[in-house]
């Protein structure tokens, strides 16, 4: 099983570089794919294909209990424990700050063992008319069809900018 550090690094290096760098070990056999890694990334490009088309999105593939930590120093930055917490005080408020949704353009996206990293680059429209444009690393620890622990990494600046600058629209049904 692969080690969680030597993932965690490989996606230190790739949000570190700012580029689209392809992940490759130097054994021939880190060339074989197993059934899970390619699973698993099937899951997920679907996942981020269905967000950037506006028909899905990825927060589906979280497990009700799974683990979300943003990594850093945002206003968001904390683990939070389980899918609901994340989605009701990051999510769902993220997305009442936009009037054009967030979407996606996957710049690479690996997989080792159980473990799939996605680089992204996500951009939309604040409800102030500005643009929101950032760039994403997130590592998700899948078991089975779900993803069970996530760690985000995102430029913090350009996160607390809109997390302080705009006001959420109040939530749909909300007066």
């Amino acid at each position: 099983m692969p080690s969680l550090a030597r993932t965690l690094c490989l996606a230190a290096l790739l949000l570190a570089a700012g580029t689209s760098l392809p992940l490759q070990a130097n054994d021939a056999s880190a060339s074989m794919t197993t059934q899970t890694e390619s699973s698993n990334k099937d899951r997920v490009r679907a996942a981020f294909q269905a967000w950037s088309d506006g028909t899905g999105g990825p927060f589906a593939l979280l497990a009700d209990d799974a683990q979300w930590t943003i990594v850093g120093r945002s206003l968001a930055s904390r683990a939070y424990p389980d899918k609901a917490a994340f989605m009701n005080e990051v999510i769902h408020p993220f997305n009442r700050r936009m009037a054009k949704p967030l979407r996606p353009t996957v710049r690479q996206l690996h997989a080792d063992g159980d473990t799939v990293i996605v680089f992204f680059d996500a951009q939309g429209t604040a409800v102030d008319g500005k643009p929101y444009v950032n760039t994403y690393t997130w590592i998700m620890e899948m078991q089975g069809d779900q993803a069970t622990r996530v760690w985000a990494f995102f430029d913090a600046i350009e996160f607390n900018d809109l997390w302080t600058r705009v006001k959420p629209a109040p939530a749909s049904g909300t007066p």
